[in-house]
């Protein structure tokens, strides 16, 4: 079984906790896009986590997990998040995390330009995580990158990376004013933060396939959400690589393999992170009680997040671009305090009411929603461990929103813990 579990709104949906708690039924993790600028907040009975570049089955002794080559590594934060993880009792070995060879690393310089360029832009920036993603993406399609196998090849390392500096110098230094990078400290850094992972690095297109072969069970664990993606999202305000479901066996080394099911991800609300239109969003009170129930800061960044009722067109359009198979619904017990609950059923456009989620930016930013108020369930759902569990409000409102987004829901979360979940069918 090959199984994508995507987010498919605008990131931070609760991807992690899903592939940490069915996790339990594969063999192997796959990160296959993306890079530390999101966040996984797991709990489980061996404590709460934030993965930010580690797969999410990296808390399950037996599983496998894999960092494929469509993402980008910070080694820097690689090594810190493992060193977390093994202060909280998760053992990482070669066998447990195996990293491709053709994975590109991110490097100091990048986050360096990702830094100065939205102060560049002030007003008018794109509310980057400031963690190097869009640099180190750009110059990945420029090829003047170094990957992780390079990290095999010590010896001709220095050569190829003097070339690269000299290139990036031209931008730090002449185009921003900054002070150079220099070849000698990258190379520390590399040597310090680098060195360590050469154990973990294989071929893992060799490995997948042979895993596929004696018919493993992989899940391919996405970042951010369908409205993130660099060509079908929210463009400028996207991430620089593609979330979709659709890229995963390319972005995890084995574009040849063919997808069981795609699980789509979102909350029983709306939340983002970061610049850009938002349609559903409110604001005061009814915004501030809702963050504050839902916990919504960013995994990654501490960021307070934008949160708006559950939103059916945009909704409705990252389940179709993620080619959800089923949705797992999570957070239903954030909704348990409102005595209604508000959802954006439709935007308005130049006086007009639209169901389709605009691709024009300009459209998107003159969007406005149109609220209609289902009844609250007004009772603590958190205990509930079957559909039978639930309260009627609290099933008509799932019912409600499979049919506006034109997908079943198969799991629904009422917690942050791995048992706090709801099988539907």
């Amino acid at each position: 079984m090959l199984t994508s579990i995507v987010g498919t709104n605008w990131g931070d949906e609760g991807k992690g906790r899903m592939v940490d708690l069915l996790s339990e039924k594969y063999d192997i993790v796959v990160r296959y896009q993306g890079g530390n600028n999101a966040g996984h907040t797991v709990v489980n009975e061996k404590g709460k986590f934030v993965l930010n570049l580690m797969p999410s089955g990296i808390l399950r002794d037996e599983t496998v997990n894999v960092l494929g080559p469509g993402i980008v590594i910070d080694l820097e934060h690689l090594y810190g998040e493992a060193q977390r993880l093994r202060e909280g009792g998760i053992e990482i070995t070669p066998e447990h995390l195996k990293i491709s060879d053709r994975a590109t690393i991110c490097m100091p310089y990048h986050k360096l330009l990702d830094g100065l360029e939205e102060d560049r832009l002030g007003d008018k920036k794109f509310g980057s995580t400031r963690r190097g993603i869009s640099p180190v993406y750009a110059d990945k399609y420029m090829k003047k990158t170094i990957r992780m196998g390079d990290l095999l090849h010590w010896d001709t390392l220095r050569d190829r990376l003097e070339g690269i500096i000299e290139w990036k110098n031209l931008t730090v230094e002449k185009g921003y004013g900054h002070a150079p990078v220099l070849l000698d400290d990258i190379m520390d850094w590399l040597e310090k933060f680098g060195r360590c992972f050469t154990p973990y690095v294989c071929n893992t297109t060799e490995y997948l396939n042979q895993a596929m072969k004696e018919n493993k069970s992989i899940i391919f664990e996405a970042q951010l959400g369908a409205l993130r993606d660099i060509e079908y999202g929210i463009y400028p305000y996207t991430s620089a690589s593609t979330t979709l479901a659709a890229y995963a066996p390319i972005g995890a080394g084995i574009p040849f393999a063919r997808l069981d099911e795609s699980i789509g991800i979102m909350k029983a609300y709306s939340s983002c992170v970061g610049e850009g239109p938002f349609t559903c969003e409110m604001f005061g009170p009814e915004a501030d009680a809702l963050r504050e129930a839902g916990g919504e800061y960013g995994a990654a960044t501490g960021r307070p997040r934008r949160v708006g009722g559950f939103d059916v067109v945009a909704s409705r359009y990252g389940a179709l671009m993620q080619g959800c198979s089923y949705v797992a619904l999570t957070k239903l017990d954030v909704l348990s305090y409102l005595e209604k609950i508000p959802v954006c059923v439709a935007y308005e456009l130049d006086g007009k009411r639209i169901d389709y989620f605009p691709s024009d930016i300009d459209e998107l930013n003159a969007a406005k929603p149109v609220y209609e108020y289902l009844p609250g369930f007004h009772c603590d759902v958190s205990g509930c461990r079957s559909k039978e569990d639930l309260p009627a409000a609290a099933l008509d409102y799932i019912r409600y929103i499979e049919k506006a987004i034109n997908c079943p829901i198969k799991y629904v979360s009422v917690g942050a813990e791995r048992e706090a979940c709801i099988t539907m069918f």
